[in-house]
């Protein structure tokens, strides 16, 4: 690409948080950054180039011919996201993050009674890794966090045999559960582990029922201090933060590795230009042509984020047409990434055959994005390409095929649910509409605080009769027609 085109190019790019990889003249990427805003990191190396003090830097800038760009959520996503790619691409120019480890995980080693430990590399040695912590801050709050209330022992003596001389001063403190002395089993020690990998991996809704459990346990045995220690941790695990600065595994594959092979196998297989971190799944549903709804789904790094998730009722089609809904879905959906609202994916997948590929494609063309597009029909699952008459067929337990799988399952899913709600609400409110005395507003109000039709059918007369502007009469008027 010529420097004035590149430029161009750049200028185009969101006022948002992503990643953005230089590519050289033989296509091959040699620099993943990171940025606030894409637009004015990017472009200041251009306004700088003659400036750097780096010799490094201006001859990076001198080999870029092609720059891509991958939108994220947040600053501290995009800080994630490029670790993940300089560590898969190995990029010439960067040398930081290639050449040794820069975010910190926290260790639970791998013995008969474990203990916590914080290290910067990953190793081969059986014990379970949870990170990578973006902030050490947040490593030390967690770890004061377990410390107080699901502590383990931090000592680094040989605890292969147990004995019982005194413990020590953290025992007392109840700061450590003492097994060196044996003062818990191997069984309860083991449970504790249990418990703070749950915390560490995020997992706080199922590591409260199970204190719950052990607190009621507690309490009905007349154990009131151990009941209260057990209510205190679940008041603290509640007021954990559910944003942490950390990488989530991908769940259903074993490890975060062996997503991202998947997704190398991926790029390879269909000829990517980049990683499909992100892929954005469509489907539509509809009731003999009426109530139509499509829907977009989000997956990131082979796992959904719901946040992301649209859906979009069909205004310009009428009756059945899944083709020029597809059209409309795609169109709408990536107007909103051209305004800069949403990210971008680097990989579309269309549930369907040829057809409504062609339409998602023509979606895109008229509105100039060109991303990689795929579909996947049900029936024999087959993947079609743009431009090929012969579908691929892989084995079912192919990883790139199950992956495709999730995203187009997920969009079904999805699509149904959001159709179903949308014909509910309107077969709700125009059902009670028809009942004599009862217009929208009182339908709405009806709805509102019963939640459906089949909940006010199953209602008692006197709750509906309470709901202000009802009444006793109308009240039996409506239990007489929604019970026809």
């Amino acid at each position: 690409m010529e420097r004035e085109d590149l430029l161009c190019r750049v200028r185009s790019f969101p006022d948002k948080p992503g990643v953005y990889l230089m590519h050289d003249g033989n296509d091959k990427i040699i620099y993943v950054g990171k940025a606030k805003s894409l637009k004015k990191r990017v472009s200041s190396y251009f306004r700088h180039a003659n400036g750097f003090a780096s010799p490094r830097l201006r001859k990076l800038v001198e080999s870029v011919r092609d720059i891509a760009t991958i939108r994220t959520e947040t600053e501290m996503e995009a800080l994630l996201l490029e670790n993940k790619l300089i560590k898969y691409y190995q990029p010439y120019f960067n040398v930081d993050l290639k050449m040794n480890e820069r975010y910190a995980y926290i260790k639970v080693t791998h013995e008969k009674f474990p203990k916590l430990l914080v290290t910067r590399r990953k190793e081969d040695d059986a014990a379970v890794y949870i990170g990578p912590y973006v902030r050490v801050a947040e490593v030390r709050w967690m770890l004061r966090l377990i410390e107080r209330y699901l502590p383990l022992r931090s000592c680094s003596s040989d605890i292969s045999r147990q004995d019982n001389s005194r413990p020590c001063m953290r025992y007392a403190l109840g700061r450590c559960l003492a097994p060196c002395c044996a003062k818990c089993g191997e069984d309860e020690y083991k449970e504790r582990v249990a418990d703070v990998i749950l915390l560490l991996q995020g997992n706080g809704a199922e590591l409260v029922e199970r204190l719950r459990k052990r607190m009621n346990a507690a309490a009905s045995r007349l154990a009131f201090e151990e009941a209260g220690r057990l209510r205190d941790t679940i008041r603290a695990i509640w007021r954990v933060t559910r944003q942490r600065n950390t990488l989530p595994e991908a769940p259903g594959t074993g490890s975060g590795e062996s997503m991202w092979k998947t997704l190398s196998a991926m790029q390879e297989f269909f000829k990517l230009p980049l990683l499909p971190w992100r892929i954005d799944g469509f489907d539509i549903s509809h009731t003999s042509g009426k109530q139509t709804v499509g829907v977009a789904v989000v997956f990131e790094q082979g796992y959904p984020n719901t946040s992301l998730y649209r859906r979009f009722n069909i205004k310009t089609v009428e009756g059945i047409d899944d083709f020029r809904s597809m059209y409309e879905t795609v169109t709408r959906r990536y107007k909103r990434c051209l305004e800069g609202q949403e990210p971008l994916p680097q990989l579309i997948l269309i549930d369907g055959g040829t057809v409504q590929l062609e339409f998602a494609q023509k979606a895109m063309h008229d509105l100039g994005i060109d991303i990689p597009m795929l579909s996947l029909a049900e029936r024999f699952e087959e993947i079609y390409l743009p431009g090929e008459k012969t579908p691929v067929r892989l084995e079912f337990t192919d990883p790139i095929l199950r992956l495709l799988q999730s995203v187009r399952d997920e969009a079904h899913r999805y699509a149904i649910t959001s159709h179903r709600h949308k014909r509910e609400r309107i077969f709700s409110r125009s059902s009670l509409e028809d009942i004599p005395g009862i217009g929208k507003a009182k339908a709405s109000q009806l709805i509102t605080k019963f939640g459906s039709a089949k909940a006010l059918r199953a209602a008692d007369e006197k709750d509906i009769a309470a709901t202000q502007g009802i009444g006793p009469v109308l009240a039996r008027r409506i239990k007489e027609c929604i019970e026809e």
